[in-house]
């Protein structure tokens, strides 16, 4: 039986439970831990770390589930990444990365407290409803066992979660015509994504991608002479997060009103724990 929520309920609890997830990749343990299974190179580990639940992949796979990385940067690294660690090993240092990234950020006491286990509980209970077509990082991790430890299977569940979401998120994109370039620099362009050079560093494109991109959106009336959002952009971006909204609802639906508004509480209080210790760099977002 679902529950009508509050509008965009789902979207505020998604944005407390997402970030935290993320610290992962901008964390140093993640560099350790994989620099001691043999990698040197930044881009391969995060990538690796990513996309192990899928298997031994290589860049196609990836550039179709992750969307708006360059293939050229994948097959950089895909499949060679499998050479130095198997996706089974990956994913055992990823999940050692995530536990000593939130004991490091949030403290032991909160890593312990009734707070976790309750959140955990309560996202695991989301992700009851979470369905596996057309959702291929979603459904390759669910495969994965849920952690014992409650700070573990909260980091799990908050995993499934955005990987849901995200991908509901790429057949809104699609349907509205927006390139993997494009997206990019039109959520950039809401202040509300990476600053560029963080988009260009991570993703692989080129300066000249970018500004072909702009140029393209510019063309379409989405964005003005300035690379600001026009009136149709920025209608454009919202409807592409109410069509994610509708296609992300049903985790939030089967846990209730009522969950969603206690997970979205606990949720914020980890991450705002979380940012406070520094778990994102302080350049990180910005359209400049």
């Amino acid at each position: 039986m679902t529950t009508a929520l509050p509008p965009r309920a789902a979207r505020r609890c998604h944005n407390a439970l997402n970030p935290l997830h993320s610290t992962l990749y901008f964390s140093p343990d993640l560099d350790r831990e994989f620099t001691a299974l043999g990698f040197t190179d930044a881009s391969a580990m995060r990538l690796a770390a990513r996309s192990a639940a899928l298997g031994a992949v290589g860049a196609g796979t990836v550039a179709a589930t992750f969307y708006n990385y360059s293939h050229d940067l994948l097959a950089r690294h895909l499949p060679a990444v499998w050479e130095t660690a198997s996706p089974a090993e990956v994913l055992e240092a990823r999940l050692r990365t995530a536990d000593a990234t939130l004991r490091r950020l949030l403290g032991d006491d909160a890593v312990a407290s009734p707070e976790m286990a309750e959140a955990a509980g309560l996202a695991l209970r989301a992700t009851e409803a979470c369905t596996r077509h057309a959702r291929p990082l979603y459904s390759a991790n669910a495969d994965l066992p849920v952690p014992e430890e409650p700070h573990l299977a909260y980091w799990h569940a908050a995993t499934l979660l955005r990987e849901h979401r995200g991908d509901g998120h790429l057949t809104a994109l699609l349907s509205a015509g927006l390139d993997p370039v494009e997206a990019l620099v039109s959520h950039t362009a809401t202040g509300k994504g990476m600053a560029p050079r963080w988009v260009l560093g991570s993703r692989g494109w080129r300066r000249a991608d970018w500004d072909a991109a702009v140029e393209r959106l510019r063309e379409r009336g989405l964005l003005d002479a300035d690379g600001e959002l026009t009136e149709s952009g920025t209608a454009l971006r919202a409807d592409l997060e109410e069509h994610t909204d509708r296609l992300d609802s049903a985790p939030y639906e089967h846990l209730g009103a009522a969950g969603v508004e206690r997970l979205t509480e606990l949720g914020r209080g980890f991450l705002f724990a979380a940012a406070a210790a520094g778990a994102f760099p302080a350049d990180l977002g910005g359209k400049g």
